[in-house]
């Protein structure tokens, strides 16, 4: 069945919520049968799949493009789209724009954008059209150049008062959910407590009310983001196994093992007979 707005709101307090990130038809397929509450269609994807530094690069065509392939797969999972950088920061007008391809193009039940208060206008707007927003406070990755690269917000108490002040804001201006990602556990907690809307963490601790990681940090295939970060947990090695399997292709091709008879189609009898005597022929044709 799938999963709408009200049953991730429905969920606080109830039970953990589980979101990961999908950027293609079968990894949200997987996501899918696996019973994962949400994907985000990340701006991540810059890095993880197309191998930038950041996720600064990435336009909304390009999210587009692999926002589209997700929701071809159906998901039972709420899909949410990431707005990348420029795409809600410049006017009104510009953010319901982009936003309103995510929906109608894209198929998406939600975007997701970054900021706390000054963000307020920018939330009421979308959600006065229609357009549900997942909010996303603490280490945004969008505004690392201000941050002065990835780094763990909320350390003093000022910033911590903030990150909750903030919180409340984007609550208030219409958000149905908020990523908290890179801040100590007890700021991530207090946060929790103080909004009736679920709280999904990455790099945040326990006490949220969901997860999230990057699918391709998950699965152990190399990326550029977040490789070695402390929140990460890997459940398996797909770099490795993708790199032992073609090492193994290779081999098998160099050795003539593959394709094996099992690989090769074959012809009927008088097909057979018919080649093999052309295949003898061959030597005697003289080219001129």
């Amino acid at each position: 069945m799938k999963i709408t707005i009200p049953n991730i709101v429905e969920l606080k307090n109830k039970r953990i919520i589980s979101m990961m990130t999908a950027y293609d038809y079968p990894s949200s397929k997987s996501v899918s049968d696996a019973g994962l509450d949400i994907i985000l269609v990340g701006d991540s994807v810059a890095q993880v799949v197309l191998g930038h530094e950041d996720t600064l690069s990435i336009t909304v065509d390009e999210m587009l493009h692999h926002i589209k392939a997700v929701t071809k797969a159906n998901p039972d999972c709420l899909v949410v789209g990431d707005m990348p950088y420029m795409s809600y920061h410049v006017s009104l007008e510009d953010t319901l724009r982009n936003a309103g391809r995510f929906i109608q193009e894209g198929k998406v039940d939600a975007v997701k954008i970054e900021g706390g208060s000054k963000r307020v206008e920018t939330i009421n707007s979308l959600v006065n059209a229609e357009i549900p927003v997942m909010g996303h406070l603490g280490l945004t990755p969008q505004s690392k150049n201000i941050m002065g690269g990835y780094k763990v917000q909320g350390k003093s108490l000022e910033v911590a008062e903030k990150l909750l002040n903030d919180a409340i804001a984007i609550e208030r201006a219409g958000c149905f959910s908020i990523v908290l990602e890179g801040m100590p556990s007890v700021v991530a907690d207090v946060i929790t407590q103080a909004v009736k809307i679920p709280t999904i963490g990455i790099g945040a601790g326990i006490s949220v009310d969901g997860q999230v990681l990057v699918l391709h940090d998950l699965l152990g295939m190399k990326s550029k983001e977040y490789t070695d970060a402390k929140f990460v947990k890997r459940y398996s090695e797909q770099y490795k196994n993708t790199v032992d399997s073609l090492r193994r292709f290779k081999e098998d091709i160099e050795n003539k093992n593959f394709p094996s008879e099992e690989n090769s189609y074959k012809a009927g009898e008088d097909i057979e007979k018919s080649l093999k005597s052309w295949r003898k022929d061959l030597g005697k044709i003289k080219l001129s």
